[in-house]
C-alpha cells in the first residue's frame, strides 16, 4: 500500500515505517539499557508501555526522534494530547505507524 512518489522520497507506507520506527525503538530501548533482541519482535501489535516497558519520558524522547527524523510533519504531541491516559498507556505500535503514514501523505 505505497504511494506514487517523487525523486528522491521512499514510498510511504506502513511496513517502512514500522521498520524505521523499529529502528527508533531500537536505539531509545538501547540507549536505556533495555534489553530487545532486535526490532523484529517489534510489530503492529507491540504495545509501548506493556510490551516495550516505555514511560513517558520514553515518549519525550521518542518525540524527538520522531522530530529529527521526520521534520514538522509528523507532530507526536499532538497525536498523544488526542488521547486519555488509558489509550496512552494502551498505545500500539501500530497505531503509531497509521498516524505517521496519513501525517506524511498529508504532507506529500
Amino acid at each position: 500500500m505505497s504511494i506514487e512518489t517523487t525523486a528522491g522520497q521512499k514510498a510511504i507506507d506502513e511496513a517502512s515505517v514500522l521498520a524505521q520506527l523499529g529502528g527508533m525503538l531500537q536505539e531509545l530501548l538501547e540507549e536505556y539499557g533495555l534489553d530487545v533482541e532486535d526490532t523484529a519482535g517489534i510489530t503492529m501489535d507491540t504495545t509501548f508501555h506493556d510490551d516495550l516497558e516505555l514511560e513517558s519520558v520514553d515518549l519525550v524522547a521518542l518525540s524527538g526522534q520522531l522530530r529529527e527524523h521526520y521534520g514538522e510533519r509528523v507532530n507526536f504531541a499532538t497525536f498523544i494530547a488526542e488521547r486519555d491516559l488509558e489509550e496512552i498507556i494502551a498505545l500500539t505500535v501500530g497505531e503509531l505507524v497509521r498516524y505517521i503514514v496519513a501525517s506524511l501523505r498529508a504532507t506529500a
